[in-house]
């Protein structure tokens, strides 16, 4: 019984882990992204530079997926041990 608990509770943790990267990413790119058109505008020469900058925050993400997997990979040894 408590190691389907354990399991439940790595699954939400990996739900959150995603959530929680994508809005970050969100906010970030949000305001990145405005910011670096304003910029475009102003100096074309730049752009290669900014692009780098707009893709940053996506590492956020990613991270959180990274994190999932690890939580995930711990759900099944939660599932398969003993009670």
């Amino acid at each position: 019984m408590v190691a389907i608990e354990n399991a439940g509770a790595y699954g939400i943790a990996a739900a959150i882990a995603i959530f929680g990267g994508a809005v970050g990413t969100g906010i970030a790119q949000a305001s990145v992204g405005a910011a670096i058109m304003g910029v475009v505008a102003e100096r074309p020469e730049d752009t290669f530079k900014l692009i780098v900058y707009m893709a940053l925050p996506e590492l956020i993400l990613i991270l959180g997926f990274v994190v999932a997997f690890l939580l995930l990979g711990k759900t099944e040894t939660a599932v398969a041990a003993p009670a």
